[in-house]
């Protein structure tokens, strides 16, 4: 009997959450038709943008869902709600910053990690424009992995998954509209706006459903985030070197380049968001 139920709530739940995979797949399938490398240069840039998404994205989901389902079977709407909101906020905290730097610094990245042996500096400018594409949607790929549990929590296991359908459905579209201007690009930018479809209409849901109301003390966050992210966007823009010294670099230069900056980014994010209170 128990066991029949959780894999009635489980097989939706699992499809809900992979929605971003099995995108992911598609978009392989139609980068095989581009020019040799496509498929390299989308697998590189999806290797880095999942990254923050495995470490802080599931991490965060996997720690709401209990508390959730206790407020949930506790009748505490507005406790419920409160989570959610703390989850989206610190998604916002860690996913904006991550998303900055990948737009940012995407040539030295892959430079740094990929560009050795057989990998050229051309396929380190392509894979670049494909990670610049999955950054735009790396906030929504955080969002939708906080905002499933929302539902999953409430034991309703089957909005998640016609959401699901609805993004992958315009993730086909997007797909072959933005292919041809755009080719590997294309693919891994309709990936990023599905998901943001995909997130939006979570969102949208939890809200209707009153699961999600937002909490005080919004706009003063916002603007936190904003002169904190500013900071971070200033000092990782001064600190760069030109694309053409990171390719002509030797690997262990490399490496502690991308230290320095990436030290230098976390410490000025923190502090400006000390400053900012």
């Amino acid at each position: 009997e128990g066991v029949s139920r959780i894999l009635k709530l489980m097989a939706p739940a699992l499809f809900g959450v992979s929605v971003s995979q099995i995108n992911l797949l598609l978009d392989t399938v139609l980068a095989s038709f581009l020019q040799t490398g496509s498929v390299s240069w989308l697998y590189y840039s999806d290797r880095l943008s999942e990254l923050p998404l495995g470490v802080f994205g599931i991490a965060i989901a996997t720690v709401i869902l209990p508390s959730l389902s206790r407020k949930h079977a506790a009748a505490s709407a507005d406790q419920f709600a409160a989570t959610l909101d703390w989850a989206v906020r610190a998604v916002l905290l860690i996913g904006l910053p991550a998303a900055l730097a990948l737009a940012l610094l995407a040539e030295p990245l892959i430079a740094t990690l990929f560009h050795y042996g057989a990998v050229t500096d051309r396929d380190v400018a392509m894979s670049a424009q494909s990670l610049r594409a999955y950054s735009a949607g790396l906030l929504a790929f955080m969002l939708i992995k906080v905002l499933a549990p929302g539902f999953f929590a409430r034991e309703d296991t089957k909005t998640p998954v016609k959401i699901g359908i609805i993004a992958m459905v315009a993730n086909m579209v997007f797909n072959l509209i933005l292919i041809f201007p755009l080719a590997h690009a294309g693919l891994a930018l309709a990936t990023s706006i599905s998901a943001w479809l995909n997130g939006y209409l979570l969102w949208r849901g939890l809200r209707k459903e009153g699961a999600w109301q937002s909490q005080p003390g919004w706009p003063r966050f916002l603007l936190q985030l904003l002169f904190a992210n500013g900071a971070l966007a200033a000092v990782i823009v001064w600190l760069n070197a030109p694309v053409s010294v990171w390719l002509a670099n030797g690997g262990y230069q490399r490496a502690a380049d991308m230290a320095l900056l990436v030290g230098a980014g976390v410490a000025v994010y923190f502090v400006a968001l000390a400053l900012a209170g």
